[in-house]
């Protein structure tokens, strides 16, 4: 029990500390609203889940092993984080604001939960975060059952933490706070999608 306490903590803070994914998910839901947002979470949780199979059944160690593959997946997610800034930007300037609401073309919600899935399939850090996770409670010879208890918490508290974000941040007066200040949001979203995209580029 002390093991798997120590991963479900470890697995909130990371899931629910700032990160790209977060901020996407809470600028959808001041802006376009719960369901959109909760298409959004969807794609994160789903991709959450794929590289948390992958950390617990070990192909994790592949990917680390063949530099080039996570180098690969690494300049994909800066390219696509650098896209995103590039949209957050262009918001900011072109969108109009008419009785308080911002006036934005619908997107389809398979859209939104196919954004969500490669917003996170584009983030080699996820699934060394979830390798550093699981390491901390499946000590060497580790039950089956320990690992799938380890694991099947962390995608309870990775729906709860993402959806949580999508219910708490499509509020009213989260939406009224974000039609008054859509603006500067948009610009540190953008500031803070650069900033993301760049370090995955050019880090090493």
């Amino acid at each position: 029990m002390q093991d798997l306490l120590v991963v479900y903590i470890a697995y909130i803070i990371a899931a629910g500390s700032p990160g790209p994914s977060n901020m996407a998910i809470m600028n959808v839901a001041m802006s376009r609203g719960r369901r959109p947002a909760l298409a959004l979470a969807a794609g994160v949780i789903t991709m959450s889940t794929c590289w948390g199979l992958i950390a617990v059944t070990g192909i994790s160690t592949l990917l680390v092993s063949y530099v080039h593959a996570l180098l690969v997946v690494k300049l994909a997610g800066g390219v696509y984080l650098l896209w995103l800034a590039w949209k957050a930007a262009r918001s900011a300037i072109t969108s109009e604001v008419t009785a308080g609401e911002v006036v934005r073309p619908a997107v389809p919600l398979v859209a939104l939960y196919r954004r969500g899935i490669l917003m996170h399939l584009g983030n080699p850090k996820a699934v060394l975060g979830w390798v550093a996770i699981m390491s901390l409670g499946l000590k060497p010879g580790a039950s089956p059952e320990m690992a799938v208890t380890a694991f099947g918490g962390c995608v309870l508290l990775g729906i709860t933490i993402f959806a949580g974000y999508a219910l708490l941040f499509s509020t009213a007066p989260m939406v009224r706070a974000y039609a008054r200040a859509r603006r500067w949001i948009e610009v540190s979203l953008a500031v803070f999608f650069a900033g993301a995209g760049s370090r995955l580029l050019f880090s090493h």
